[in-house]
């Protein structure tokens, strides 16, 4: 255990972030569990065999200095940190009349910036030690545009920051990883979608990606339900 790689996870509380944090665990990755649910961190750490394959610290992603603790801990706790899965976010209802311009406002810095952070976090780190890799959390709305949805346009957002990072790093055994889920059936939703994915699916996908050998590189992985068209 003292050799198994370290696995950051944001938005690692409930759902997809929750569902690969065990599935990482069973696969023998140590992780790093953040999200502002203090509570729910806590007891799924404890779940995963805290403190020694599992630590939870609060991180909000929209504050620079909860990211740069995140990516510290994995050292502090286990010495050694292999990867980062950027997959903190959250939605808004269709329409630019929808929501608050508060609400817009916390979803982009969300969705964006903390995608952006996490980045910025890691890439120092994994620089210094020459690999490293980077999984970040997009959507099938980041491949199309969607009626009346700053979210989609969000998701947009991190789908070229995901391929402005593979680019940037190519210099290097830094591997980084775009993942698009469809509809999936998590927290995510105040109404469950019918014919979902479920939060294991695309876990499963996250661990295909990390699970790869060093000079394989996973740029894309887009998941869809069957039956879903678009």
């Amino acid at each position: 255990m003292p050799d198994s790689p370290v696995l950051a996870i944001t938005g690692a509380s409930s759902g997809i972030g929750a569902t690969t944090a065990r599935r990482a665990v069973e696969a023998g990755w140590r992780v790093v569990l953040g999200a502002r649910s203090q509570d729910r961190l806590e007891r799924l750490a404890s779940e995963l065999g805290a403190p020694e394959r599992a630590v939870a610290l609060r991180c909000d992603v929209r504050e620079w200095d909860d990211q740069r603790a995140l990516v510290q801990a994995a050292y502090d706790s286990f010495g050694r940190f292999d990867a980062i899965f950027a997959n903190a976010g959250f939605g808004a209802k269709r329409g630019f009349l929808e929501e608050s311009v508060e609400f817009w406002k916390a979803m982009i810095d969300t969705n964006v910036l903390g995608a952006a952070l996490s980045i910025r976090a890691a890439l120092e780190r994994f620089r210094e030690q020459g690999r490293g890799h980077f999984l970040l959390t997009s959507s099938v709305a980041g491949r199309r545009a969607l009626p009346g949805s700053l979210y989609s346009a969000t998701k947009w957002a991190v789908t070229a920051m995901a391929e402005a990072l593979r680019q940037e790093v190519a210099d290097s055994d830094i591997r980084v990883t775009l993942i698009e889920p469809g509809a999936v059936d998590t927290p995510f939703f105040e109404n469950p979608p019918q014919a979902a994915l479920e939060a294991d699916d695309v876990a499963r996908a996250v661990i295909f990606a990390l699970s790869q050998p060093p000079h394989v590189d996973v740029n894309e992985i887009l998941v869809r339900p069957v039956r879903q068209a678009i």
